[in-house]
């Protein structure tokens, strides 16, 4: 049996009489990408504090790579990458200086240094940028040296804390390039984010609000297990459709995705007729239904709106 990377056992973190992490308990599989899954305020960064061992727990424990984040915060740090939301990068410093500067502190040698800097440069695309100051990236190019210093020690744990939160698409890819093949290398990875689309990338994820896992799987199993069926509706007056959908019992739940409206019903067969002519009774009969697959947001929502209702 495989011993996991991380291990939590109900850790918990509080300020003041905000349960900021409540009761949080998982594993992840060395080589696996695990996802922290949430809006704002669910937690997702106080946990990733507690598992780099910047911020101490009030309950329970976590163990990376069997070192306690309790009793060994110092010596967890040897062994991982953590780059928060708003990185430490030095503004005024050059690209190449940033580098040099978290290969200092990680006591890399020369002879590492030049292959990594090498490597990281081929991830990063940041080669022709060596000398520009830091603070003249663009905000994508900024993660990604923000990654590459992070990765410069080369880590046997990543944990990132919304690593692409306003970055450009295409400096999302890189980003997730870089993550996908230093996971392939076998490097554990646990990733905070707030898009579900991103969330769909994971081996699994942690839906979490509040400071509690809402559910644990990997995306397609809690997409396969989400009660009911999806339907899209499309409407010239969606906000309408939405508040009149909700009023009825055998709609479980009624959401907007743009300018259309995701639908959860016990069974599209029986029920498409229903919507129908709930909706032209109430003046919208320029509606297009169709059945559809779910999604992770559609998962998320019937999870929240399932622990509100409890």
């Amino acid at each position: 049996m495989i011993n996991p990377a991380i291990k939590v056992e109900n850790i918990s973190r509080r300020f003041g009489d905000i349960a900021a992490v409540d009761e949080v308990s998982f594993s992840v599989s060395p080589g696996e990408l695990f996802g922290l899954v949430g809006p704002d305020g669910a937690g997702k960064t106080t946990l990733l504090r507690m598992l780099a061992g910047v911020l101490r727990p009030n309950r329970g424990d976590a163990d990376l790579l069997g070192v306690s984040v309790s009793t060994e915060p110092e010596t967890v740090k040897q062994e991982i990458a953590y780059m928060p939301q708003r990185f430490g990068l030095y503004t005024d410093l050059t690209v190449m200086e940033n580098l040099n500067f978290y290969a200092d502190l990680y006591a890399v040698s020369k002879r590492e240094r030049k292959q990594r800097l090498e490597r990281l440069f081929h991830f990063s695309n940041l080669g022709p940028f060596k000398t520009r100051l830091a603070g003249a990236l663009s905000g994508g190019m900024k993660q990604k040296l923000a990654l590459s210093c992070a990765l410069i020690h080369m880590p046997k744990i990543l944990l990132l804390d919304e690593p692409t939160f306003g970055v450009d698409p295409i400096s999302r890819r890189d980003l997730w390039l870089i993550v996908h093949e230093m996971v392939e290398e076998g490097v554990t990875a646990i990733v905070s984010t707030a898009y579900m689309d991103e969330a769909e990338r994971f081996d699994r994820v942690a839906l979490l609000n509040k400071g509690q896992v809402l559910a644990m799987d990997s995306p397609d199993q809690l997409q396969d297990n989400l009660e009911g069926d999806i339907l899209t509706v499309m409407s010239s007056s969606p906000r309408k459709a939405r508040d009149v959908l909700r009023t009825e019992t055998f709609v479980k739940q009624a959401s907007l995705f743009g300018d259309k409206l995701h639908v959860i019903v016990r069974s599209a067969s029986k029920d498409i007729p229903q919507v129908e002519q709930l909706l032209d009774q109430n003046g919208l009969s320029d509606v297009v239904i169709n059945k559809t697959s779910a999604s992770l947001e559609d998962v998320f929502i019937q999870y929240m709106n399932n622990s509100t209702s409890e």
